[in-house]
């Protein structure tokens, strides 16, 4: 995984000054994380310290378990060097994705790689049964890692802005969800484990994950769209997580379709959901969960699937023509907690619809398929402390040099 990503043209810059030790370990950190394995040498070079500033940091991130030292380079014109690397097990974060039909808990280590993960699924999000769950969950969590635990450095929590909303779309007994209204998720979960947390939209989180470990590393403006219950997304703009001012920016589930027949005008969320092709299953006598794997294409229920795609790609047509014209595109990225060929179907019938819109006056955007998948939530909810603890400026995700 690579660290929060700088704009182009920019690099993480250090200070040689006294008393910017804290900043300049952690542009070092983000150096390495942006770059691999790096010789004492490079590392000055990238940050802009001098030799000696940057080789006092780095030993000094070594003997804090941050670092750590691989064998050395030989083959090469001049003296063999030493590439310096991020310490897997230097740090832990926790990732938590609430959802509307699941709750995951997993472990990320200090390098982003998955040490373990745990899944609850549930017909809807109830307070009672969900907080008790996630306990015992991070209780299995610490005891897996045991003395490593006391290098988790933070929670990020990932769950929509609205958990009680569409009760009747979910089918939810009354009064089920509205405790929610009045209950902060972010503060509940750092008065259970004493840790910091950092929190997300759900769909803004696995927009993180995207970013950093997948396709957006190489895109400087996108809008994310990630099919799970509900349709949700995330922007880049710039190179930078845009949150919005209420955090709810990408919120296309949302977005009004256009009316048709004379009915009341829908959102995208009920068009272009997975909850949607799962009641279309459950109709026709399948399970609900062939909606979200290879199921969907099996003969028999081929023809659910195909109908709901092709009512799905056209509202996200619709979606994708409309946001280009606001924010200049350079690329939407799809994704989901979906079979990865069902994944791809909704991108070529996308494809297919766009072509029918009128692109004049716009530069339509390429559609590309994520690469994260169903973890993306969770996994850009881990990233969130990791982040928060160890780059240079709490501003989250800006590109790197030359990507």
């Amino acid at each position: 995984m690579n660290e929060r990503s700088q704009p182009h043209g920019t690099r993480p810059v250090g200070s040689n000054q006294v008393g910017m030790r804290q900043f300049n370990e952690r542009i070092v950190l983000q150096a390495i994380r942006l770059h691999g394995p790096l010789p004492k040498a490079d590392v000055a070079r990238l940050t802009r310290l001098s030799m000696q500033t940057a080789s006092m940091i780095v030993e000094r991130l070594i003997d804090d378990g941050l670092l750590e030292k691989q064998a050395r380079l030989r083959g090469r014109i001049g003296q063999p060097s030493v590439p310096i690397a991020l310490r897997a097990d230097g740090a832990y974060t926790v990732g938590i994705k609430v959802g509307r039909r699941s709750l995951d808990v997993l472990t990320m280590d200090f390098v982003g790689r998955v040490r373990s993960r745990d899944v609850l699924e549930y017909d809807y999000p109830d307070p009672h049964v969900l907080f008790p769950a996630l306990e015992q969950k991070l209780a299995r969590v610490r005891a897996t890692l045991g003395e490593e635990a006391a290098k988790i450095v933070g929670v990020g929590v990932a769950a929509p802005l609205w958990l009680g909303g569409w009760r009747e779309f979910l089918g939810a007994p009354p009064n089920a969800l509205e405790s929610w209204n009045a209950i902060d998720i972010r503060a509940r979960i750092e008065a259970m484990t004493g840790l910091p947390v950092e929190f997300a939209k759900d769909t803004t989180a696995a927009c993180a994950a995207e970013l950093v470990m997948g396709q957006g590393r190489n895109i400087r403006s996108f809008l994310y769209l990630f099919v799970g219950t509900f349709i949700g997304g995330g922007l880049v703009i710039d190179g930078r997580l845009h949150g919005g001012p209420h955090g709810n920016a990408g919120a296309v589930g949302s977005i009004p379709l256009p009316a048709s027949n004379g009915r009341t005008p829908k959102q995208l969320l009920h068009a272009a959901s997975g909850f949607v092709l799962e009641q279309r299953m459950s109709a026709a006598g399948a399970p609900a969960a062939a909606a979200h794997d290879h199921r969907a294409f099996d003969a028999q229920l081929w023809a659910v699937t195909e109908e709901w795609l092709d009512e799905a790609c056209a509202a996200i047509a619709s979606t994708v023509a409309t946001s280009t014209a606001l924010l200049d595109l350079e690329a939407v990225i799809i994704d989901g907690e979906i079979d990865r060929q069902l994944a791809r179907e909704i991108i070529r019938r996308t494809q297919r619809e766009l072509d029918r819109i009128e692109w004049e006056g716009m530069v339509r955007p390429q559609l590309l398929e994520g690469t994260i998948g169903a973890d993306a939530r969770a996994m850009g909810g881990a990233i969130l402390p990791l982040y928060a603890h160890f780059a240079p400026m709490h501003e989250l995700f800006l590109k790197p040099e030359g990507e």
